[in-house]
């Protein structure tokens, strides 16, 4: 046994069936009662925590996680009815709570959240109770609770500094993100709102509506998707070019108050984003002083807002006001590094300005800020605030399911959940925007010199 047992010969890279294969008994216990093995190793306040937890675990499941679990492939089947009842002397009518599918569907996710959790939680108990073992045999001391949190803050110290915020995002990102992509097979929609009524899986159904090109839905998905890419493409690729050429401009030798210019380019960042949309909203109005402006002059009230093209146009332009300032102060830093000795040697070979732009400047612009210009792209795709402040997604439109002119596919999210409840369309649409831009940012990233030539510009 011990021959069998001596095999292992790093406790740190053991898997679970190693340990309850080549562990004492005191770890095969512990595969059924987490800590128990610790507890024996003389690891008290270790083991005692490992058996808190798991008891903790058992507790939240069985006391209320397992009756919403075993809902769950129906999630309810009991609808809320109405019966007479005596209160005062006076009958009345009341109604009688059947079941909620939204909470047989939230606390399911959570229970076997937590359930995971403890299981993973288990593994490591198992794992220490080995690590203890081999500990043993070695002649050494299994390690105290002092000695581990010492470690954690020494070489350990990668784990003390993850695992908060790892448990932070498992529990407030993973397991939303879960529960929304399973709304995404149901039908809770504004005709199915618990507890009044119930809500079933529906299976694909949702995403075949969305895909349907001849469906009144799937054409809204298109063209707002369609609209959403042009959006990107000019909202992204503008921002960058002016803001480029002004970066240019400040920073050519001769140009005097280079600071001021920038400061000037800064205090238009200091300003929230919100505020700007709103009050250029309220320029550009039918009834807004632009408008009042021209009429006082003799031109026709321009229908900034309201015209489905002019609106589009409209919102591009004005994104430029917030987003030239942002690239111009990010360029302009590139622009202070790229190395002076390509220009020198470009002027002796006879490059003009041009050439030196198009031949050093522009590549090396592009190389350095590709991660910027694809993070922005992605932005701008889910760029809540520019559409929703400025149009509202509108101007509105009776071709769309419950979408404007203007609104990006995260706007048409935000008004089928807020203003029309069609949580199951707007779950489709979040896994939807999720896939198109996690596809784009790492086919457009691995292409790019930044990634394929990363030594080069480090």
């Amino acid at each position: 046994m011990a021959e069998k047992q001596g095999k292992i010969k790093d406790p740190n890279a053991i898997t679970f069936l190693n340990a309850i294969a080549h562990g004492s008994r005191h770890t095969k216990v512990t595969v059924l009662i987490s800590g128990f093995g610790s507890l024996l190793h003389g690891q008290i306040i270790k083991g005692i925590i490992f058996l808190a937890y798991q008891a903790l675990t058992w507790f939240v499941f069985f006391s209320f996680g397992w009756q919403y679990i075993r809902d769950l492939p129906t999630l309810g089947t009991r609808h809320m009815t109405s019966a007479m009842q005596e209160a005062f002397g006076y009958t009345v009518r009341v109604n009688v709570l059947g079941d909620n599918s939204l909470q047989i569907l939230l606390y399911s996710v959570f229970a076997v959240a937590v359930l995971a959790f403890g299981l993973v939680v288990h593994f490591g108990a198992v794992r220490s109770s080995y690590a203890a073992d081999v500990d043993i045999r070695r002649g050494r001391r299994p390690t105290g609770f002092a000695r581990d949190l010492r470690n954690i803050f020494d070489k350990n110290i990668h784990t003390g500094m993850l695992t908060l915020p790892a448990i932070g995002a498992f529990a407030f990102t993973v397991v939303p993100i879960i529960f929304m992509i399973l709304l995404a097979f149901t039908n809770f929609d504004r005709t199915h709102q618990p507890p009044g009524n119930l809500f079933t899986w529906v299976g694909l159904e949702n995403f075949r509506n969305v895909f349907d090109m001849g469906g009144f839905m799937g054409t809204t998905f298109f063209n707002v998707l369609g609209w959403t890419l042009i959006w990107a493409v000019f909202a992204t690729f503008l921002n960058y070019i002016f803001g480029m050429v002004v970066a240019l401009m400040i920073n050519k030798a001769g140009i005097r108050l280079k600071s001021l210019w920038r400061t000037c380019f800064v205090i238009a960042i200091a300003v929230p984003a919100f505020v700007t949309l709103l009050f250029m909203r309220q320029l550009l109005g039918e009834m807004g002083p632009f408008n009042t402006i021209l009429n006082s002059m003799g031109f026709a009230t321009v229908h900034f807002l309201e015209d489905p093209l002019v609106a589009r146009i409209t919102v591009i332009i004005v994104n430029l006001w917030i987003g030239i300032p942002y690239t111009m102060l990010i360029t302009s830093g590139v622009l202070m590094n790229i190395p002076a000795d390509l220009f020198e040697a470009s002027r002796i070979d006879g490059a003009g300005p041009v050439r030196q732009f198009r031949s050093i400047t522009l590549p090396y612009m592009f190389a350095v800020t590709a991660p910027y210009l694809i993070t922005q792209f992605i932005g701008n795709i889910n760029n809540f605030n520019a559409i929703f402040f400025l149009t509202a997604g509108g101007p509105a439109t009776v071709d769309y399911y419950n979408a404007g002119r203007t609104d990006l596919l995260v706007t048409w999210l935000y008004s089928l959940t807020v203003s029309y409840g069609d949580y199951n369309l707007a779950s489709v649409i979040g896994i939807l925007t999720f896939i198109v831009s996690a596809i784009i940012a790492l086919v457009t990233f691995n292409i790019t010199s930044s990634a394929k030539k990363e030594e080069t510009f480090r």
